[in-house]
């Protein structure tokens, strides 16, 4: 299949506006403190207070490179595969009735007790060259996929911790990023947990990273199949509005760390959005 191009973003501004593809490299630094020994001076009674000596703070030390793409990271979405015609321009006759089982899964206010996950996971909907393959990946091409879709691409540690920490059964919004119109497109479901990316092996793919071993993979897929399109989707300026000061969104990770392809949902994020996503498909249907 086409290199699926997966979002991958460090921390960085809320911005999903259409931008060049930036990459760079960031360096963490943990802290590391010594605590301060103290030395006592006397043991009998009356003795005067045990002077504390304090030892310098040892110098941090950078632990590990972070690679921080632009909106959509490389943290990449699964790329397509080399010859992989399938499924670009499929109809959605009946993504309602689709729509309709999927809220079976994410029916609001049995998040919470359903034991599952949730995310949120970014791909480019419209054509973008990379390395000589278009990366595009929609929720439409997701749709037409007669198997289990590996999400692959991702090139930032953030966001590959959040796909090794995915358990099959976890629901995910698929996320229209880096396009005209960004936003929340519909619902996949996690079908296998996760396994190596033998796409960064491979110097024709789009997102090939030398440093990465067939004998050690540094990065890794999941598998993913397509649960629901949204009649209408959640746009970023209505999802940034939700995340304002005392809203249902104020700790969505996606808002906080707007350059990360993939992101951790709560029960109650999905519940509301879930919600949203309904009403805005009533208020439609009313019109």
């Amino acid at each position: 299949m086409p290199p699926k191009r997966k979002s991958g973003q460090a921390d960085g501004a809320v911005d999903d506006e259409v931008q060049p593809r930036r990459s760079t490299r960031q360096r963490t630094s943990t802290a590391q403190a010594r605590e301060a020994a103290a030395i006592e001076s006397a043991t009998t009674k009356g003795a005067k207070k045990p002077a504390t000596v304090k030892k310098p703070a040892a110098k941090a030390k950078s632990k590990r490179k972070q690679r921080e793409d632009g909106e959509d990271d490389a943290d990449h979405q699964p790329a397509p595969p080399a010859g992989d015609k399938s499924g670009k321009t499929n109809s959605f006759n009946t993504v309602e009735t689709a729509a309709k089982s999927a809220a079976t899964a994410t029916e609001p206010k049995e998040a919470k007790d359903s034991g599952r996950q949730y995310w949120l996971m970014k791909a480019e909907p419209e054509s973008r060259i990379e390395n000589g393959v278009d990366v595009k990946f929609s929720i439409d091409d997701l749709a037409a996929k007669k198997e289990p879709e590996p999400w692959d691409g991702i090139r930032n540690y953030v966001a590959r911790n959040n796909l090794r920490a995915m358990k099959k059964g976890d629901l995910a919004f698929f996320y229209h990023s880096n396009c005209k119109e960004p936003g929340v497109a519909g619902t996949m479901e996690v079908v296998q947990e996760h396994s190596p990316d033998f796409t960064a092996h491979d110097p024709k793919c789009p997102y090939y990273d030398p440093k990465s071993k067939p004998s050690d993979p540094k990065w890794s897929v999941v598998h993913v199949e397509f649960r629901s399109k949204f009649s209408v989707p959640i746009g970023l300026k209505e999802l940034r509005a939700m995340g304002g000061p005392g809203g249902p969104l104020e700790d969505m990770q996606m808002l906080k760390q707007s350059r990360l392809s993939v992101s951790r949902v709560s029960a109650d994020e999905w519940e509301h959005l879930v919600g949203v996503a309904e009403e805005k498909a009533q208020a439609q249907r009313s019109a």
